[in-house]
């Protein structure tokens, strides 16, 4: 009687590692998967790293001055540019650039993500096109570019467009595309028109996919940037440099560099800004 009935119990109750591994996995509190909470301003640690690093090296004689100029160097030779005329007019030149082939390629990109997220017949006329580009780069179509528009203006921000084009069709095509489908069953059942549902659901979750590919336009439309003011350009930063270069003026280039560098890094920032602003509703692992 004794051994039947303890038999049961013996069985009904878990191994001391089982039950151990089982309030292992269990999960604590709020615990997750992740890096935690985000550092402000935490993406400024790394660049101010390697400044730090660069000043440390070029204080002590370990970096070469005629390879990597000195940063107190490359102050002074930004402010005296500054001063004689030189820099302002290239940096407002290569500003306004960046600005009109940013709003045209992210425009283009836009409407052609728009069109083929939609439609599968709007993906298939689109989507060939844009992935036959994608597999271009911008450098391999400067002489036809050059070809068809010249070397004025017009070349320059078509070139910065397609550079832009690229990432932001892609990431908001995806956007578009990874929208949940239960979200199409509760529209229908609320009877939501197309229109509302386009522009109350889809639109707004494809968001987060629209500012991961601005993120990649800004640094997209800066690299273009650089190889158009470097190809028959008679002013801007890249021209600045591509000049400097001829009479060995070291400092001058880094000057440059710096700069490329100061403005992608506020870009960057500024997309930063804008998406944590907008996507307040939306908790990421990234923020």
């Amino acid at each position: 009687m004794t051994a039947v009935e303890t038999e049961p119990a013996r069985a009904s109750a878990p191994p001391h590692d089982e039950a151990a591994s089982g309030r292992a996995s269990r999960p604590r509190g709020k615990r997750r998967l992740g890096p935690g909470k985000a550092i402000p301003f935490g993406y400024l640690i790394g660049p101010l790293l390697l400044l730090g690093v660069w000043v440390w090296g070029s204080a002590q004689g370990w970096i070469d001055p005629r390879i990597l100029t000195a940063p107190w160097t490359v102050v002074e030779t930004a402010w005296n540019l500054w001063e004689t005329g030189r820099l302002g007019p290239d940096l407002l030149v290569s500003a306004r650039r960046f600005a009109l082939g940013l709003t045209f390629g992210v425009l283009a990109g836009l409407v052609l993500a728009i069109v083929s997220g939609l439609s599968r017949w709007g993906e298939a006329v689109v989507d060939g096109p844009v992935q036959i580009k994608r597999s271009i780069p911008n450098l391999a179509l400067l002489p036809l570019l050059l070809l068809w528009f010249g070397i004025d203006e017009r070349m320059k921000i078509i070139t910065i467009a397609l550079g832009v084009l690229i990432p932001i069709y892609i990431h908001t095509h995806n956007g578009l595309r990874s929208i949940d489908g239960r979200y199409a069953e509760l529209s229908e059942t609320l009877r939501l028109r197309p229109a509302s549902f386009v522009g109350r659901v889809v639109l707004p979750g494809a968001l987060p996919g629209f500012f991961l590919g601005m993120r990649f336009a800004v640094t997209s439309s800066w690299l273009s940037l650089v190889v158009v003011e470097q190809v028959n350009a008679t002013s801007g930063i890249g021209y600045m440099m591509l000049l400097a270069g001829t009479y060995g003026q070291t400092d001058v280039i880094i000057v440059g560099l710096v700069l490329y560098a100061l403005l992608g890094l506020i870009s960057d920032t500024i997309v930063r800004v804008i998406q944590r602003r907008v996507l307040t509703w939306r908790r990421t692992l990234e923020d």
